[in-house]
Order: structure tokens, then C-alpha cells, then sequence
């Protein structure tokens, strides 16, 4: 027998010593509902939050103010490309290109992060990346590396857009950075700013910070009118 359970079912330990409560993320065997701290039986409670509730939020999509790429080369772990796939998802990614060592879909280790997205977001492989990113560069794209440099510009300083092209953003290997010579190819590199001990994020952090505020916090100033030129906002 299974409990009807919505998207936003939870349990709650029936010892209120314990009082663990956890979300149902599927239907559970009634004799499987044992709180898995304390072993004492859960409880189905009601939320707040009705499921019509989370199909509207479920509904509230839009679409990316530029059309965006990413180049993933030589990232060593298998978890930071699942949930960089997620992240691409989320973000309305419209195309991954991985290469070198990066682990490719169908590896179990990157369902377990991306959950599914790395069926949603197109994608191709090159062994060479910074041949593909030559390609890409042929192909009349414009690439933009992820990377601190002295040279490198603030994620949130940004003051101009490609004109007319797809956006690649690239993101290299966790340790070694990004390939010197695909660096060479970039048109601009960003940064993120950093204020703490540590110089950087991990790369899938960082991948999700700069995807979306690319997709979606940019000034509607530079995406409307997504020049290549720096482009002053209208005054009131």
C-alpha cells in the first residue's frame, strides 16, 4: 500500500522526543515508515503549500536576456559536471561542449548531481579543447573565460555584449585553471570578486554565480541593445 503524496508532502517522527521531520521525495512502503534516526514510525502531516502551489511555481519560467554557451575543459569531477549541467539547465544554456578529461553523461556519478538536466542540455564532446575552441571562434562565437587574471574584468562590472552571437563561457580544469592557449582565444575574461580567505569558489559555484547573473541580472541597458560597444544608460 502507498501513501498519495504531493511534491511537497512531508513526514515527522511520531516521537516528540525526536520530532525529525524530512520530505517524502517518493511513495513510501507503509511498513518502510520508520524515522531513520530514531526508528520510531513517521507521520504524513500536512503543509501549507497546496500542489496547485508548486505546479504555478513549477510554471514561472523565462527565458535568458542573451543566448549562452559554455566550454567545460579538463574539469576533473565527475559531481561539479552534473551539477554544472543542472545549472546550465536552470539557466536556459542552450549548448555544453566538453572536452578534454571532462566526464561525459551516462557516468552515474553525474546523475547523482544533475538529476536529470544532462537529458535536457545539448551537448558534444572534443578531446581537444583548445581545438573546439578555435572552432568555435570560426564559427563566429565570442568566448568569455571564467578565470582571476590581472587583466580580468568583474562578473558585475560588465559593460558590454557581444553583438548578435551566442555568449561561450569558459571554465577550466579546479586546479590548473584554464588552458593558456584556449585563454588566448578569449575575447574578455571575468571575475568573480572574492572578500574571505580563500582566492576563488569551486568551479561549479562559480559556474552557477556567473551563469546566472549573465542570463539574468545583467542591465536591461546592455541586453536590450546588446552591443559591442559600451553603451550608456538612457537618463529619466
Amino acid at each position: 500500500m502507498k501513501l498519495a503524496q504531493s511534491p511537497t508532502s512531508f513526514f515527522q517522527c511520531s516521537n516528540p522526543k525526536c520530532a525529525l521531520r524530512i520530505p517524502a521525495g517518493r511513495a513510501l512502503q507503509t511498513d518502510q515508515l520508520k524515522c531513520p534516526r530514531c526508528h520510531s514510525p513517521l507521520l504524513l502531516v500536512p503543509t501549507a503549500r497546496e500542489v496547485s502551489d508548486a505546479l504555478t511555481q513549477s510554471s514561472k519560467k523565462t527565458s535568458p536576456a542573451i543566448q549562452l554557451e559554455a566550454l567545460l575543459d579538463n574539469i576533473r569531477s565527475t559531481f561539479n559536471v552534473g551539477a554544472m549541467f543542472r545549472t546550465a539547465d536552470g539557466a536556459g544554456i542552450s549548448h555544453l561542449y566538453l572536452s578534454g578529461l571532462t566526464p561525459l553523461p551516462g557516468n552515474p556519478r553525474i546523475s547523482k548531481t544533475a538529476l536529470g538536466a544532462e537529458f535536457a542540455v545539448p551537448w558534444e564532446y572534443a578531446p581537444n579543447g583548445y581545438q573546439l575552441a578555435q572552432t568555435l571562434k570560426a564559427d563566429g562565437k565570442t568566448l568569455w573565460a571564467l578565470e582571476t587574471t590581472s587583466t580580468a574584468v568583474s562578473l558585475f562590472e560588465i559593460q558590454a555584449l557581444p553583438q548578435n552571437q551566442p555568449l561561450v563561457l569558459v571554465v577550466g580544469n579546479e586546479v590548473s585553471g584554464i588552458d593558456p592557449s584556449i585563454m588566448e582565444l578569449c575575447d574578455q575574461t571575468i571575475f568573480i570578486p572574492m572578500s574571505g580567505f580563500k582566492h576563488s569558489l569551486n568551479v561549479a559555484v562559480a559556474f552557477g554565480i556567473a551563469v546566472y547573473h549573465l542570463a539574468f541580472g545583467l542591465p536591461a541597458y546592455l541586453t536590450d541593445n546588446r552591443m559591442g560597444s559600451k553603451i550608456q544608460p538612457q537618463s529619466s
